[in-house]
Order: C-alpha cells, then structure tokens, then sequence
C-alpha cells in the first residue's frame, strides 16, 4: 500500500481566503513607508512569494533591493496584515476543516505541513487569526528562499527530518490552488491535488494535470489521496 506521509499544503485560496488583507497590507506599507503606489496594479500575488514581489515592486519604483528595506518593508507588513485582518471578512476554504479532520482520523496519519510563498510570521498571522496554524507541524515559506520551487524542496527536506525517513516520491502530496502550485510539486517530484477555490478556474488547473483536481476539498476524501489511489 503506497501511504503518503507527507501532505504539504498552500495557503492563500487553498486553506483559507483572507478578502485581500495580504495584497492590502502589501498596499499600504509600499504607500507608507516608501511613497511608493504607481504601478502596484501590476504585481500578479497568486503563487508568487512575498520576498519576489517586494523585489519586484522595488525594482518598479528604483529602491534598493537592500537587506535593510526588506527588513523594513516586512516588519511594517506584519503589523499591518495583522491590523487588516481584524477588519476583514476571512473564512477557510470550503471542504478544509472536515478534509483536515479525515486525515487526522485516519490509522496511519500523514505528516502536514505548510509551502507557502508567505514569510513565516505572515503565515502565522493568517492562520492564528482562523485557528489552523497549530495543525501544522513544519513548512517551509519566503523566508527560507525567494523561488517556490526550492520552498517545495525545503518542505519535503524538513518534513523527511521529522519522520526520521527518506520519502519516497509518491509518499509526498502538495495541495494548491495554482499552477504554480503544480509546478512546485512537481520539481520535488511529489503528487499534487489542486482545487479551484483560488482565483484558477477548474478547467485551466486541469490543463496543467495534477494527479486530482476539484472545485474544493468537500469533493474527495482524505483516504483517497492518502492511500495515493490516483
């Protein structure tokens, strides 16, 4: 029987939907710390990291790439995205909760983590503020490097440490909710669930074939992708 033991999850529009307090918070420290606004419009933030996307922004406006203004660009975000957050309407993702608790209840439960493009603190932020930081027990996130790619790796690595075992390919899962998603677990070679509860229609998520894909976590069972029956 091929068990997956490790199941790394997203988080933007795949765990929950914040109503854009990441994207707002990202607004106002760029508007108040740097003047900077023209051309925010621009930065794509599904599946990207928060370190490429202040690069990005920065490079728009001429500021300095500098250790010390991402430094100052994130400790204003923190307090910003918690500030926002407290305002706005947030929700987990239809399907999550009860997905969740399948996997937890299953004989041999998986290891879950997190790979995500939010800084570690902004992950944190997110997801105390709906109750579902502590089901993690590792990730992987912006602060540990700038590509999704080598998050992805970094995720399976630390999650491989945990368990005190080498893991197989197809003992690894990544959900997501882009394609950018897919991609990451395929550059770790893992299978991958994509859902259409972020800003990716069904059929474009299809286009790039994951191993399953739903319109939101209510449509399949954890025993499904745990006992790795695509």
């Amino acid at each position: 029987m091929r068990l997956v033991r490790l199941i790394l999850f997203d988080i933007d529009g795949t765990l929950i939907h914040t109503s854009g307090a990441g994207v707002n918070a990202f607004a106002k420290v760029f508007a108040t710390e740097f003047k900077a606004v023209d051309g925010f419009e621009r930065l794509k933030f599904a599946g990207r990291t928060d370190v490429s996307l202040v690069r990005e922004f920065f490079g728009y406006h001429q500021i300095a790439p500098t250790p010390q203004n991402f430094g100052r660009f994130f400790e204003r975000y923190t307090f910003w995205l918690d500030h926002i957050l407290r305002q706005s309407k947030s929700e987990v993702c239809a399907g999550v909760w009860d997905f969740i608790h399948g996997l937890q209840a299953l004989p041999e439960p998986p290891l879950l983590g997190l790979l995500t493009g939010n800084i570690r603190l902004g992950a944190e932020i997110k997801l105390r503020h709906l109750k579902l930081w502590d089901v993690f027990a590792t990730g992987a996130f912006a602060d540990d490097h700038e590509e999704r790619d080598h998050i992805a790796a970094i995720a399976r690595q630390r999650g491989s440490r945990i368990l005190n075992r080498d893991l197989r390919d197809e003992q690894v899962l990544v959900i997501g909710d882009t394609p950018l998603d897919i991609r990451c677990a395929r550059a770790i070679r893992a299978k991958v669930l994509a859902v259409a509860t972020g800003s990716h229609r069904l059929d474009e998520l299809k286009s790039h074939q994951p191993d399953w894909v739903v319109q939101n976590l209510s449509e399949i069972k954890a025993r499904e992708v745990a006992l790795n029956s695509a």
